[in-house]
């Protein structure tokens, strides 16, 4: 029997509420009646009632609980506890469930920028490993980034990271550059991975069973770590970049189309290292030759 739709009715609630009860207690184990209504796919509703011990979300700040939100910074802590509790293992133990013993994470970064390559990293981490508050590069902090990407290095049974370079981005295409990078980032393994998981729509020309997973650097955590050594490995070399290429402000925007950066572009004209096949830049080009 396949399940439909759960809705929740309970005593801890939701936003403002959730915030109230948190207040009386959920921290220290407040028990709340809970409503669940269940609808099956071709049957009736069916209601189930029981008391359920609350406990908070790791992410659960109680300092904000005495305090009245206002709207923006209730959605604002929603959107941190649902970012926090979704990335894990279920993807790995999934895969380990069809016998994968060596479980990659790709990711990539890097496709949007105007300037520089598309760096891609694969990981492939000690199963069960602890690492604190990974999940998606782009929901942490620059500091929080540099800090866990020693510790992946380190929990990790393998991990490469691969560079495409943007005259290789125009020729094939961005898409294509980073599919090849995080191609060249498992080749570069040394260990050869049974099973690849893979952040975004596409997968990859490997010879092993691979799953592509929409927004999977936010819930996988293989692929998370793959992203935070992607975006740091990235970050650095714009950094780098910035020193040969002065004046159009890599080190702060690493290579995005900021106003800063346009209008450098404007001023300077593009770099060698510039996508030319980038409308923006493709403009500057024509009005520098």
């Amino acid at each position: 029997m396949r399940l439909g739709v759960f809705i929740y009715r309970g005593g801890c609630g939701f936003g403002t509420g959730w915030m109230q009860r948190s207040r009386k207690g959920v921290h220290q184990g407040l028990k709340a009646p809970v409503e669940i209504e269940a609808f099956l796919y071709g049957l009736k509703p069916v209601t189930f009632n029981f008391t359920a011990t609350l406990r908070p979300h790791p992410a659960f700040q109680p300092e904000l609980a005495h305090k009245s939100l206002t709207n923006s910074q209730r959605d604002s802590y929603t959107g941190v506890m649902a970012k926090g509790s979704s990335c894990g293992w279920r993807l790995e133990t999934a895969a380990r469930k069809l016998g994968a013993l060596r479980i990659a994470g790709l990711d990539e970064v890097g496709r949007g920028p105007l300037f520089g390559p598309v760096v891609a990293a694969a990981v492939i981490l000690q199963g069960g490993c602890c690492l604190q508050g990974l999940t998606d590069s782009k929901q942490l902090s620059e500091k929080m980034r540099n800090e866990l990407e020693p510790e992946i290095r380190s929990n990790a049974v393998a991990w490469a990271v691969a560079v495409v370079d943007a005259e290789t981005i125009d020729r094939i295409n961005i898409r294509q550059a980073s599919l090849l990078a995080m191609r060249l980032a498992v080749q570069q393994l040394a260990l050869s991975p049974d099973y690849l998981l893979i952040d975004g729509r596409d997968t990859i020309e490997w010879s092993c069973p691979q799953q592509a997973v929409i927004q999977g650097d936010a819930t996988s955590y293989s692929i998370a770590a793959a992203s935070v050594l992607a975006k740091v490995h990235r970050d650095r070399m714009l950094v780098e970049l910035d020193r040969e290429f002065p004046g159009y402000g890599l080190a702060s925007h690493k290579g995005y189309g900021s106003p800063e950066h346009m209008a450098a572009l404007a001023r300077l004209g593009p770099t060698p290292l510039h996508r030319k096949s980038f409308h923006p830049v493709s403009q500057t080009v024509l009005e520098f030759d």
